[in-house]
């Protein structure tokens, strides 16, 4: 049995996500459906991170195991030749057995792009929640920073859709990176997290948080008091998926097989 770590980008506005989904079409579903052409085999593959529908990636990673005899660079150029033109495999390399796409990562970076001019350019707007209405950018800032370090982020996140599973789940993440700047060109104010992991809409909720900061409805110390209500119902709403782009996950260097 051999061992394969995928690097994957993909603009996700025409599927249902990552997760493999029946008779929808799905990031992981896809990749799966051309393993499995390739190798003649059952493949199963692993992501990273459940990215939602319209939610795009530079950096997802996945993993699988075969017994076919291809390696690295054949899958790569297998896969790109096979699957459809917004799904990209822009890494691939053999591993070790014990390495696992999620179970192995150490960090994940997502990236949420909000457009600031009067005029989405026709190339963006699918990257990119427009808003171009007047903003706190310093107040937005002050609390994207209070996101920093272990905290319960109950208020953050979506409902698993039981009641049983959203009393017994852990909503306590570390956030290692969170920064509000603007892009080169000035008219996107960009967000930045980097996190071990999140739960379900995460960032997208924090965005959310941060936008209703930047109209005056919070305060920036009102972050503090969101996880102490562990109450979604009283943090921002959850942004749009289409401004949200997983840049980079982050593994170990141990995983790596020497050359031989």
């Amino acid at each position: 049995m051999r061992y394969f770590k995928l690097t994957i980008a993909y603009d996700g506005t025409d599927f249902h996500g990552w997760q493999m989904q029946t008779d929808k079409p799905t990031i992981q579903g896809e990749i799966v459906n051309v393993l499995r052409r390739i190798t003649q085999e059952n493949v199963q593959l692993h992501g990273a991170g459940r990215t939602d529908a319209g939610v795009h990636a530079l950096g997802q990673v996945g993993s699988f195991r075969t017994q076919s005899a291809l390696g690295a660079g054949e899958f790569q150029r297998a896969l790109n030749a096979l699957l459809p033109a917004a799904i990209r495999i822009v890494g691939a390399e053999e591993v070790g057995p014990e390495f696992h796409a999620r179970w192995s990562s150490l960090a994940k970076t997502y990236r949420y792009r909000l457009y600031r001019g009067k005029v989405v350019p026709p190339a963006v707007w699918r990257y990119v929640l427009h808003y171009p209405f007047p903003l706190d950018e310093e107040a937005m800032r002050m609390a994207a920073s209070r996101f920093v370090g272990p905290h319960d982020f109950a208020s953050f996140a979506a409902s698993t859709g039981s009641e049983d599973d959203d009393k017994e789940r852990s909503t306590v993440r570390e956030i290692y990176a969170s920064d509000l700047a603007r892009s080169e060109d000035g008219e996107e104010l960009v967000y930045t997290v980097r996190g071990r992991s999140f739960l379900r809409y995460m960032v997208r909720k924090m965005v959310g948080t941060l936008l209703d900061v930047g109209r005056g409805k919070l305060a920036p110390a009102d972050i503090e008091s969101l996880y102490a209500l562990k109450d979604r119902s009283k943090s921002g709403p959850t942004v749009p998926p289409q401004g949200l782009c997983m840049v980079r996950v982050e593994h170990a260097e141990a995983y790596r097989i020497p050359p031989s």
